[in-house]
């Protein structure tokens, strides 16, 4: 049976937030149409489905890294801003959409708090599991 760390991961992020919206139903609050994902950032995502994607991400990187608190989270979804013609400086990613995310796959049971952050529950690393197997076999 393949486990997460088989596969490659663009793959396991585009099928688990294919299978987040379509089998697990997860919500996407109104206000993910507007908001942009840092201060690094310009625009709005692009991608329609970008909180699904990012869902998957965290799913993943929480699975991978065990418990992980939502200020890591922030430091490895943030970027380099352009501040014009002064030097680009780092900012850290927002903590509202991560935070957010984090809730709704509590709320699925996929992942739980802890005192040392979120860490994945045996629903969530079978769930990922699965979704790595089918990966692997269609190989």
């Amino acid at each position: 049976m393949a486990t997460v760390y088989d596969v490659p991961a663009n793959k396991l992020i585009e099928e688990t937030a294919k299978d987040l919206k379509e089998n697990v139903k997860l919500e996407r609050p109104e206000w993910t149409l507007i908001v942009k994902t840092g201060t690094h950032k310009e625009r709005k995502p692009s991608n329609i489905d970008w909180w699904w994607v990012r869902a998957a991400s965290i799913l993943r990187r929480v699975y991978i890294e065990g418990p992980v608190g939502v200020q890591r989270l922030r430091t490895a979804y943030g970027g380099t801003k352009n501040r014009g013609h002064k030097p680009n400086k780092f900012f850290k990613a927002s903590g509202k959409v991560l935070r957010a995310i984090m809730k709704e796959l509590d709320g699925v049971e996929l992942t739980q708090s802890s005192k040392s952050g979120r860490k994945i529950t045996d629903k969530g690393r079978s769930y990922m599991d699965k979704i790595a197997s089918k990966i692997a076999v269609a190989k």
